[in-house]
This record gives C-alpha cells, sequence and structure tokens, in this order.
C-alpha cells in the first residue's frame, strides 16, 4: 500500500526515527521545554505521551507491515490500540507516581520545632551557640539561641521551641526516664 508516493512500510519508519528523535530532544531539554508547554500541560497535552505514542506507533506498525501479511488498515487500527495501551499503562504506573513523588529531601524551619538536639557550640546567656539535629535525611547544624537566656553547655541536649529569623531559641532538654 502507498501513501503520498511513498510505501506505508517508510512513513512507519520515518515516524519512528522522527518520534524516537524527537523523544530524545525533549528528554535532554525536558526541563526548558516544560516551561514552553506549561500552558498546554494543563489541558491534557502531554509531550511525553504524544511522542511515546507517536513512537510506539510507528514501531508496532512497521514490524507488523514487515512480519506479517495482515491488510494495512488492520495493522493501523492494532497499532493504535497498542500504543494507546502502552502508553496509557506509561502514564498510569510510571508518569503519574513520579509527578506524586518528593522531589527532594528538604526540610522546613517549621519542621525543626518540637525537635530535640544537642548542642556542638555552647549557647551563652546572651548569644548564638550552634545545635546539631539528627534526622532519618542526615543532620543539620543551625545556630541557635537560648529562649530563656541561660547559658546552655556543648554536648547537652536541647529542645527546640521556636525559629525566628532562622535562628533556633531553644531550651535546656531534660528527658524523664522511668524506673521500673
Amino acid at each position: 500500500m502507498e501513501l503520498f508516493g511513498f510505501s506505508i512500510e517508510m512513513i512507519y519508519l520515518y515516524g519512528l526515527i522522527i518520534g524516537g528523535c524527537l523523544t530524545l530532544i525533549y528528554i535532554l531539554l525536558s526541563d526548558i521545554l516544560e516551561g514552553i508547554f506549561e500552558v498546554l500541560s494543563e489541558t491534557f497535552f502531554n509531550p511525553t505521551l504524544i511522542l511515546s505514542f507517536i513512537t510506539i506507533f510507528s514501531a508496532c506498525g512497521y514490524l507488523f507491515e514487515i512480519m506479517t501479511g495482515v491488510h494495512s488498515w488492520m495493522i493501523l487500527i492494532i497499532s493504535g490500540l497498542l500504543a494507546f495501551l502502552f502508553v496509557t499503562l506509561l502514564n498510569i504506573f510510571v508518569l503519574i507516581p513520579l509527578s506524586s513523588a518528593e522531589e527532594s529531601n528538604t526540610y522546613a524551619m517549621e519542621d525543626l520545632q518540637g525537635r530535640i538536639g544537642k548542642v556542638i557550640t555552647s549557647i551563652p546567656s546572651d548569644g548564638f551557640g550552634e545545635v546539631l539535629i539528627s534526622g532519618n535525611s542526615g543532620n543539620i547544624a543551625k545556630s541557635a539561641i537560648s529562649l530563656d537566656n541561660r547559658p546552655i553547655e556543648a554536648d547537652s541536649e536541647i529542645l527546640i521551641i521556636e525559629i525566628k529569623d532562622g535562628v533556633l531559641h531553644v531550651t535546656p532538654y531534660e528527658s524523664s526516664s522511668f524506673n521500673v
């Protein structure tokens, strides 16, 4: 079968090559292109899905044309259905979970409130010291000041009460231990 003076196999092959190249370019420049397509992505236009559909559709069509003797219209329908199925699975099982995944292990200053840390640089009664807060994502060292203007020695445990202007306001932490 011919279309526009080209055999249908060549059209599928050109679609595969162009779709693959555009997908590679989109992967390399995705941050820039997402800014351009931001307006369109809100209206179900996702370049990743469209380029994936073109590539899978063209690959299936080309392979079926070469390997089977099925009529070209039937191959067109089967390729379209397979591409739609694979792109839907790609979207549901890969793209949606990736978009909702946490992007980094950063923290908000408000998250530090109520946590317990250790003084690494003594906190004088009217000055600044440094505390270390340990967590699952690593250790955080922050400037600290005593909440009630009492000096706090190094290696003491502290409780973070509040955060003002990026400085932790802390008080000594007395852990209650119950001996049975």
